[in-house]
């Protein structure tokens, strides 16, 4: 059977994946690959949503920014300010050319998902949500600090900053780094999930007394796992915290269950 045969299987004929034991190993890491792929849609889709709120709230923050310019490396208004916070659905800003607030202020303002970012008196600081170490892991730290005296933060003033934030716009290509980033993480849990769920078929498999070994019954799970990935996919568009891996294999599983029955059986002596 040829591997556009099994994965035809994988969507309407169940009972042909019985040949997935005999393909490649190398080939079905590549189906898994691709089934990674697939779960790595809701994760890049829920991100540039929020880079789209990101935009929306920059759009807001503009008309809040007073004109100043940055002098000896601190930053100074036009007209006398005052400091302010001002708040979006996804930023906290701080604008405070008086020196009252500090570092550990910004951070505090940290809430939910929200960036909190200050632009102080000497410095700019933006301190990022850190779920799971990931801000910590890319940047050595979820709290970056950029001096006004060192680009390019050296020539910014208040129009310059407003323009940038009006012409911010995602790059084209962004989406794709995006699934590109994010198979990794989908392939490392739908692995786990599904070496998992192999070791249970192969309980059940041998249970029933039929005559199958563990990477026969990856495998094959691997193929039994395309309508429940998929599935799990559009859910995850509309419900981001949903526990994917459990869908994934009590469906993969009830999949394999039904293959079960076309392994060759186990002769028992009859004397």
């Amino acid at each position: 059977m040829t591997f556009r045969q099994l994965i035809k299987g994988s969507l309407f004929r169940f009972e042909d994946l019985k040949n997935a034991k005999n393909t490649s190993f190398w080939k079905v890491i590549v189906y898994l690959l691709g089934l990674s792929l697939i779960l790595a849609i809701p994760s890049v889709y829920q991100a540039l949503q929020v880079m789209d709120q990101i935009k929306t709230d920059s759009l807001k923050i503009v008309e809040k920014i007073p004109d100043f310019q940055i002098e000896d490396g601190e930053i100074k208004t036009t007209k006398p300010e005052k400091g302010f916070i001002y708040q979006t659905n996804s930023i906290i800003l701080t604008f405070d050319p008086e020196n009252k607030r500090t570092q550990e202020d910004i951070e505090k303002d940290l809430v939910g998902n929200y960036f909190s970012v200050g632009l102080l008196k000497k410095q700019a600081i933006v301190v990022l949500p850190d779920y799971g170490g990931v801000s910590s892991a890319l940047f050595g730290d979820n709290v970056l600090k950029f001096s006004y005296a060192q680009e390019p933060l050296s020539g910014m003033t208040g129009d310059t900053l407003r323009s940038e934030l009006k012409d911010l716009k995602i790059p084209i290509w962004t989406p794709l780094v995006m699934l590109a980033a994010g198979i990794y993480p989908s392939f490392i849990n739908l692995f786990v999930t599904l070496v998992f769920a192999g070791f249970a078929g192969m309980i059940v498999a041998k249970l029933r007394l039929r005559r199958v070994k563990f990477f026969d019954c990856f495998k094959t799970i691997i193929f039994c796992a395309t309508i429940p990935t998929i599935l799990a996919t559009i859910v995850l568009l509309f419900q981001p915290s949903f526990d994917s891996s459990i869908l994934i294999t009590f469906v993969s599983l009830f999949i394999f269950f039904r293959v079960i029955n076309y392994f060759p059986k186990i002769e028992l002596p009859t004397n």
